[in-house]
């Protein structure tokens, strides 16, 4: 256990079990959580050492099922990007899951059958993180070219 800390390695190990029960995390989302709950650097660096090792923390399966989640919810590329490294993803690992999804303009395609062709469609596309040009195709009323 840490000098003057009453949360030791095991302590953080049975936490972040408990946080990996309802959802993957990345490493640096799981240290920060763990932070959160006042455990010291050591206990945070031996728990996540021990759930790497095992197997239970892992950023690139964490990134696989962010990217399909957010794609799954009308997502476009950069925001699946701008998501994954803003939880601490390493770039390598982002674009090889953003190369599992779908192709971007199948999605915006399913996202314009839905909404229709027009500029409100292509700003929210723009908001969603589509390619700029997915966007002005849309904007430019025929929307042919996402097919």
């Amino acid at each position: 256990m840490e000098a003057g800390s009453g949360l030791g390695a095991e302590d953080a190990v049975e936490t972040a079990l408990a946080m990996l029960r309802r959802r993957e995390h990345s490493v640096r989302e799981l240290d920060e959580r763990l932070r959160a709950r006042d455990f010291p650097e050591g206990a945070r660096g031996r728990a996540i050492e021990t759930l790497l090792r095992t197997g239970l923390l892992d950023d690139r399966r964490f990134a696989e099922a962010r990217a399909s989640s957010l794609a799954g919810r009308g997502a476009g590329d950069a925001l699946v990007r701008h998501e994954l490294a803003s939880a601490g993803v390493d770039a390598e690992v982002v674009e090889d899951a953003v190369s599992l999804l779908e192709p971007e303009r199948e999605r915006a395609a399913r996202i314009v059958a839905r909404r229709g062709v027009g500029p409100k469609t292509a700003r929210y596309l723009a908001v969603k993180g589509y390619a700029e040009d997915v966007a002005r195709a849309v904007a430019g009323g025929s929307g042919d070219e996402l097919g």
